[in-house]
Order: C-alpha cells, then structure tokens, then sequence
C-alpha cells in the first residue's frame, strides 16, 4: 500500500469531488502535506482519520490499495474471531486484512484487536496443531500472513510527533516468536510513542548496545520462549542494573513463569496489551492517552 495519496485519488475511494477534497485539505479537515511543486499529498492515516471523524464511506477502496470489501461492514470485536481464523487456516490474506482494517475502522482499539482476535486466534490454531488437526505449514503460513497484516495497520496509524518518547524492543537469544513483540510496537504506536521493534533471537550485548545507541523511555522483552533460563536471567539482570534508572523495563510472555518473575526485576509485568493499555491511562489520569506524549509501558503475552 502506498504512503501518500492524491485528492484525486481520495475522492473516488469516497465518491466525492476532487474540489471538495482540496478544500477540505485547505481548510485543515485532512491532514495534507505537499510536494517541492505545492501539489497536495495525503497518508492514508489522516484519510482514515477523516473518514471515521465525518462518517464517509470508503466506497472504491482499491483506489488506496485497501481490500476492496473494506468499509462496507461496522465488524464487533466477537464475531470476528472465527472469520479471522478461518482466513488465516485456509491462507486467505485479502480477508484476514479485510477484518483487521474494518475493525479498526469501526474505532475498536488496536489493543483489543490484537488481544481478542489476534492472539485467540492463534491461541486456537495452537491447539489445532497440537490435537492434530491443522499442519505445521498452516501455523507458519498463518503467522506470515499476520505479519503482513500487522504492517497494514501500522500504515493506517499516524506518525507519533518527533518529541515523543522512543521505546524499543523485541526478544531475546533463542526466542524464535516475533508476533508479540511486533504488537507491542504496534500499540506503543497507536499511542503515539517512538516504538520499533528490534527483531528476534537477539543476545544481551546487542540488545545493550541498542539501549546504549537509543536511550529509550521503555524497553520491552517479548518472552515466549527460553532454551536456557538460567542464561536469561544472567544476562537480563546485567541489563536492568545498567539502565533501569533511566528507562523503564516491561517484560511479558508465556514464559515468564511465576518462578522466574521471582528472580529479575523490572518495572511493570504485563499478559496482555489491554494491560498496557490500562496502565497509559492509570498514568495520564485521562481517557485521551492517543493524543499524549507521556512515557507509558506494558506487553503482550504471546
């Protein structure tokens, strides 16, 4: 999907005149900025803006590289799962991002999409593979698919300011498992944090040097998986102690047993990210966190 979108372009997904959309850009209703020649451009998150705040129709989304069905259903949370599943079993990309935008569309908050119709429905395909109903190529095709999702909403959120606080993190050596990690940048974003999410299987040394280079307000491990806990907690703890003075550590992840939460530090634990979401607001102390800056953290679990 493409980054910036002509007024042209914006007025036949939503059937309306080119002259309106240039006027609406004039006036300040899209967000717009303009090429070296003054010609009007629009990201496709300041459309969707506009189109949630005025309630238009996105009638030809296949003039922004959206699924073509998007818009034409307002999707609840619960009656998503299986179609979302359903898609990813059979290797239905269209529709899983079908499903994901219109969510989003429908102002349901990026936390809980990935928490109760993401994550359940992996959780499900989990036990699918593990009864022997669904192969090992379908869990692997689903999750290539949900990365590709994952980014076409990311596409769709807007730039956080340049003054926002940066948060970076990923997993550690040996954690395979790169979906959790890839939402909680996600969230971060929607929240108008600086997040990037720094991969997978990563060791200590790079992981220090990262917090080094960056000087994140929060640093977060995805913790799936742990070939070696005892290696894990050496190297964490290194970590922590260098830099917990100035950044906070937000760990989570189905790992992250009870046994091992008693070893290590860290400044907030988290099994979800409507978690994290509740502590953005416990740390705001209002309901508008998307349009704050504040530092804030928490995880996912995968």
């Amino acid at each position: 999907m493409k980054e910036l979108f002509t007024p042209k372009q914006i007025a036949k997904a939503i059937q309306v005149s080119e002259s309106s959309i240039k006027r609406w850009c004039d006036q300040g209703l899209i967000a717009t900025s303009y090429t070296a020649g003054g010609h009007r451009r629009v990201q496709v998150s300041a459309f969707l803006e506009f189109v949630k705040t005025h309630g238009y129709q996105i009638l030809q989304p296949e003039e922004l590289g959206l699924p073509v069905a998007i818009g034409q259903s307002k999707r609840a949370l619960e009656g998503s799962i299986q179609p979302f599943l359903d898609a990813l079993m059979r290797g239905d990309e269209m529709t899983a991002r079908q499903i994901a935008v219109d969510l989003f569309l429908a102002e349901n908050s990026i936390a809980r999409i990935c928490d109760e119709v993401i994550a359940r429905s992996f959780c499900e395909i989990g036990n699918l593979w593990e009864c022997g109903s669904a192969e090992i190529y379908q869990e692997r095709r689903a999750c290539e698919i949900c990365q590709r999702v994952i980014y076409e909403l990311r596409g769709l959120i807007p730039a956080a300011p340049v003054e926002s606080p940066v948060a970076i993190g990923g997993t550690a050596e040996g954690d395979p498992y790169s979906l959790a990690s890839m939402t909680v940048e996600l969230v971060l974003r929607d929240h108008r944090w600086n997040a990037n999410s720094l991969g997978y299987n990563l060791p200590f040394d790079t992981l220090h040097a990262a917090i080094k280079d960056h000087r994140p307000k929060l640093f977060w491990l995805s913790v799936s998986h742990l070939p070696d806990q005892q290696r894990f907690v050496d190297g964490y703890r290194r970590l922590y102690e260098e830099f917990q003075g100035d950044t906070f550590f937000v760990l989570g992840g189905r790992a992250m047993n009870e046994e091992l939460r008693r070893q290590i530090k860290y400044s907030v634990f988290c099994d979800t990210l409507q978690h994290l979401e509740g502590f953005i607001e416990s740390l705001l102390g209002k309901g508008n966190s998307r349009r704050e800056t504040k530092p804030q953290s928490a995880l996912l679990s995968s």
